[in-house]
This record gives C-alpha cells, structure tokens and sequence, in this order.
C-alpha cells in the first residue's frame, strides 16, 4: 500500500479489529488517511508511545516502548525518556506511513510526547485531563471544561477541547517552545486549584481519591514530565472504535462521545471541518499560568503529589493518603 510515498505493508487487511461494526486493519488505515490533514496537525513530528492489540479491541494488549529492531529505512525515530529515566527508541509522526506501519503491528491510537522530536527540551502542549470520577459523567465534564474556557479566557489564553474517547475531555493549548514539562505541569496545578476554589461543587484538584467525591478531578499529573496523552484523532481500543475528537466549544450540547467513532467521524469531518484548524497558528506564553502557581506558592501552599513513580520532588507533601496519615 503506498502511503506519504512511502510503500506500507498491511498483512492481513480483513483482520477484525473492531468487532461490533465488524472493521477491519485495513479500515483502520483507511481512517487515518481520511483524517490525515488533522492528524499530522496534532501529532506530526511528534514521538508516540505504541500500544499494541495483536487480538484487536477488547483483546490484550502490551505497550511497546521501542520500536522493533528491524524497520523500514525510511522510519523516524528519536530517544525519549520513560517515567524512569529509561531510554527507549520512540516512533516519530513524521507522515501518514508512519501511522500505517503502526496500525500494521495492530496499534490502534497513539499516546502522544508533549513535544517535538527536534525540541524535546520544550514542551509545547498543556494539556488538562477533566476526569469524571465514580457518580459524574460526561454532561458534568462539559460544566467543568465550560469553567476551564472561563479560566483562560479571563487571562487572554485560547484553549481547544476534545473527547477522550470515553467519558471525559482533555483540552489543550499550544505553548510557545520556552518551557520544560516541570513548568507546564506547574501551570496544570495552579489551573486545578484555582477551578476548585471557583466551583468546589463540580470541580477537585485532590490528587487521592477519597478526597475527590462526585466531582470532575482535574489530572494535572498528565503534565508531568515523560507522560504521553492519547492523542486527538486516535481510536480507543473498544469494540465500538470510539475516536478521540475534536469539538468546538458550542458542539457539546449536541454530541455525545459514543458517537464519535471511526465511523462516523470522517464524514463529520468533511461536513464540519477541523475546530483544531488554528491550534498551532497562534503558541500561547505559559506566563499567566505561572503566575497563579507562584501567587499560590507565596500563600504557603506546597506542590501537588506526584505519582509515585516519580522521585519526590522539592516542596511536595508526604504521599500518604489522608486516611492513613490519620491513622499512622
């Protein structure tokens, strides 16, 4: 298959990937190339995280860190750093064969780097994760991410949501390549807690769960340095194709996210165009972001947890969740 001028084997093209419509690999691929233009625009030059479905959609799956040992000569890749500080030889989407060769080895969406191949010092995304927790949906993720509009657009920020692919919605802003994901996850905490203290009945910046309630928890930690997000444009791994969509900010009362799929969003698409069509035109300053966190950190307040993985880090409070801390 000739993809980006490059020639893409697709072995076992008719395989099902998705059983409740019954798509195929090839299907698969053939969305990609449909959503082309807005998919290089998002993820272009981008290192991905594969994560692969030898069974398709609802069959197991094992993520791949390193691309394998033998690869097209045409492939792009780049070293990216694990959570760990591990090494590993990235996949780069450097075009659409690339996605396609991707696909080949049963990948079916992409957790996307906040950066740049070229300029992997720079993180140039933000991106805030409103998550539904357990007795909240996706109506009162759209609340929350109509406070988060608010939010940025009372500090002259443009922001630019999209569907997860399952009950919440991740909205992104695209930086100015001047700082280090430390700095932007930084940012994603002052965001978190300033939405907080604005609706303390929607939204929760408590990192444990026990201290969430029925609220949208805003992830800052999706900020933090090594972290990938599934990217716009992806398909989720259940049986439906489920995509990770784009929307402009007055579509969420008419859509519902089980019906963005790859079915149907090629012809949405074509009908509606891309609402990320301007998301690199204008790379926003971090700077009104930063100046929350340091106001915060005047006040006394301390660093957010990090997830356990992450060495503890300056200024950040003990990881115990408060119920154990009680007790202990």
């Amino acid at each position: 298959m000739l993809v980006a001028g490059h020639d893409v084997a697709i072995s076992s093209p008719d395989k099902v990937f998705f059983p409740s419509r019954g798509e195929t690999k090839l299907d698969l691929v053939e969305y990609y190339l449909a959503v082309a233009e807005p998919l290089m625009r998002t993820m272009g030059g981008r290192p991905v995280l594969m994560q692969r479905f030898p069974r398709g959609a609802g069959g197991p799956s094992f993520f791949q860190k390193r691309v394998p040992d033998t690869i097209p000569d045409w492939l792009v890749t780049t070293t990216v750093s694990t959570v760990n500080g591990t090494p590993s030889r990235a996949l780069v989407i450097a075009d659409l064969a690339h996605v396609a060769w991707a696909v080949n080895l049963a990948c079916l969406g992409f957790h996307v780097w906040p950066f740049l191949a070229d300029t992997p010092e720079y993180a140039d995304e933000l991106r805030l994760d409103l998550d539904p927790q357990p007795g909240t949906g996706f109506a009162q993720a759209v609340k929350a991410a109509h406070e988060l509009r608010a939010l940025l657009s009372e500090l002259g920020l443009v922001a630019y949501p999209k569907t997860t692919g399952k009950r919440g919605l991740h909205v992104y802003m695209r930086l100015q390549p001047r700082w280090d994901s430390y700095q932007v996850r930084a940012a994603a905490v002052a965001v978190a807690r300033e939405l907080e203290r604005r609706r303390p009945d929607l939204i929760t910046a408590a990192w444990w769960k026990e201290e969430r309630g029925k609220r949208i928890f805003v992830d800052y930690n999706q900020n933090a340095p090594h972290k990938t997000v599934f990217g716009a444009w992806s398909v989720r791994d259940r049986v439906t194709g489920p995509v990770s969509t784009p929307l402009s900010w007055d579509e969420f009362d008419d859509v519902t996210p089980d019906s963005l799929d790859l079915a149907s969003v090629p012809g949405r698409l074509a009908a509606l165009g891309d609402p990320w069509a301007e998301i690199n035109a204008h790379p926003q300053s971090l700077e009104p972001l930063l100046a929350m966190h340091e106001r915060d950190m005047a006040a006394g307040l301390m660093d957010a947890p990090w997830p356990p993985v992450y060495p503890k880090q300056p200024n950040e409070p003990d990881r115990v969740a408060p119920s154990r801390a009680r007790t202990d």
